[in-house]
């Protein structure tokens, strides 16, 4: 099973990014979204250190909604 995390992106620079969730930034690889439109506030699921696909902040709120219910019963 794969998990992807939702994060904000809170800088660019060219195929890297410092990304932000739940008040822990990250470094995240951009190469994987070549051609794809990424700046700051945008969000995008990150898996392994690599960003795979663009979502929207209702998707990425209601992914941690989510994740938080399952950690509140785990």
């Amino acid at each position: 099973m794969c998990l992807a995390v939702p994060m904000r992106i809170k800088s660019v620079d060219g195929f890297n990014a410092v990304c932000e969730a739940k008040g822990i930034e990250r470094e995240v690889s951009l190469f994987m979204m070549q051609g794809e439109e990424i700046a700051p506030d945008d969000h995008v699921l990150v898996h392994v250190g690599y960003a795979i696909q663009k979502v929207s902040e209702e998707e990425a709120r209601v992914t941690w909604d989510l994740i938080d219910q399952v950690l509140e019963h785990a």
